[in-house]
């Protein structure tokens, strides 16, 4: 039945701030779907090791405050270094299962110098093979005191039984040309990663899917002021503007005809399970399509740069 495809929604929290505990989280979520038949499972933006949450809590813009910077640096080291065999783990379990991943991480990569994070969106097929890693290309509002902005790289889409799936983070959603570069490649179930919240999912998850005539994932993580680890460091500073909830989840599924097949999960940690028919997208494609029958690229076209940025060029003799 290569037209139904069965997929898991991980809506979990982080161990926060913890990369190691976290991905354990990660890995457990991947062996509970794999039981249940799942062929892919999605995890929410930069859960591993957790949204910046302290920028709104401390004073985040304020400049050269030392809890600012001893938090970053915190994060930085509990980030994933792709090239380094943070996620070998976890490719293992996607081959061994053969149950393809989209994980939400924040990556320290080494082709940028190894210093700055990018919330970036990692597929995994499979076979336990990394086929690519989006780094977000324009962090929200604070995110930008810690994340850096990423490239056009990691535009891609990928085959899954007779699916073409592809995905974006957060705020990205609501960036029109970026998801018109997913649908030029053929998209048809679009993966949408959150840190957490109905209020970011609720309307979007809809009208992309009825935009695209896509089946739309959004997936969520969850926070509560009591699930801070004690070891944070600067904890107190944290809790003490911290509401009781800073996440609550809402991950759902939008059919291609914008329709509800999961409404949004509010409070409730674990994973969600759908099945997806392939023949919908088609069915509601006969009536729109926009990038094949209903586009006019003789008038309006776009352009993509996936080039993978780098201040850096060397030529060695």
């Amino acid at each position: 039945m290569k037209h139904i495809l069965k997929v898991a929604l991980a809506q979990i929290s982080p161990v926060w701030l913890n990369k190691i505990e976290t991905l354990q989280k990660v890995e457990n979520s991947i062996i509970e779907a794999s039981k249940e038949n799942a062929e892919l499972i999605v995890f929410g933006e930069g859960l591993v090791p957790g949204y910046p949450f302290w920028l709104s809590l401390t004073g985040g813009a304020e400049w050269n405050k030392t809890i600012n910077k001893e938090l970053h640096a915190h994060y930085v080291k509990n980030s994933i270094t792709i090239e380094k065999g943070d996620l070998d783990a976890v490719c293992e379990l996607a081959k061994k299962h053969e149950i393809a991943i989209y994980l939400g991480i924040i990556e320290r990569p080494l082709d940028r110098g190894g210093h700055s994070v990018y919330a970036s969106l990692v597929y995994i097929n499979n076979e336990g093979v990394i086929q690519s890693v989006h780094r977000k290309l324009q962090p929200t509002y604070d995110e930008r005191l810690t994340w850096a902005s990423g490239d056009g790289n990691g535009l891609r889409v990928h085959s899954l039984k007779e699916f073409t799936v592809g995905g974006l983070n957060c705020w990205e959603n609501w960036m029109p040309l970026p998801r018109a570069a997913l649908y030029g490649l053929g998209e048809n179930l679009h993966i949408a990663v959150w840190p957490g919240s109905d209020h970011n999912t609720k309307d979007i998850t809809r009208f992309i899917a009825r935009e695209s005539r896509s089946y739309v994932i959004s997936v969520s993580s969850l926070m509560a002021k009591e699930t801070f680890p004690k070891t944070t460091p600067h904890i107190e500073s944290i809790l003490d503007k911290s509401p009781e909830i800073l996440a609550n989840g809402g991950s759902c599924v939008a059919g291609p005809d914008g329709e509800w097949i999961i409404e949004p999960v509010l409070h409730k940690e674990g994973l969600i399970y759908a099945n997806l028919d392939f023949n919908r997208v088609l069915q509601e494609r006969q009536n729109f399509d926009p990038v094949g029958h209903y586009s006019r690229p003789d008038v309006t076209k776009l352009s993509v740069n996936r080039e993978r940025q780098s201040t850096t060029e060397y030529f060695d003799s």
